[in-house]
């Protein structure tokens, strides 16, 4: 289950914080590929839009259950003032690590051929 909580702003917005685990795919997969968690950070409309922006996205299973752990000042000034209204970080503990666009976390990875398709060095390819 992902922890996270939210909280309305003056003008009548949301700022929505959820740890989730890290998705398989992205920049860095495989090498990171350890069970890692994510503090992902949504500026919306209102909580149901957040959801739906990181569901749309391909975050299938987020949900917000409760409101455990809202986000801190430092996290809705990172939110607010990032183009997309949508960042995330590596190790939420860590407030020296720099927030993200959630384009770096969701990027596919480059297609890699794989060694059954490639012929061998001495092999000629059928014609």
């Amino acid at each position: 289950m992902s922890g996270g909580g939210f909280i309305r702003l003056p003008g009548g917005s949301v700022v929505v914080a959820l740890s989730l685990p890290r998705p398989p795919h992205g920049a860095r997969a495989g090498l990171y590929d350890c069970g890692c968690r994510v503090r992902v950070l949504v500026h919306a409309v209102n909580r149901q839009r957040a959801l739906t922006r990181l569901r749309n996205l391909g975050l299938r299973s987020v949900y917000l259950r409760g409101n455990t752990e809202p986000p801190t000042p430092d996290e809705i000034t990172a939110v607010l003032h990032h183009p997309d209204g949508l960042v995330w970080r590596e190790a939420p503990e860590d407030d020296t690590e720099s927030w993200h666009p959630i384009r770096a976390l969701l990027r596919p990875q480059p297609a890699r051929p794989s060694a059954e398709n490639e012929p061998a060095g001495n092999e000629r390819p059928a014609a």
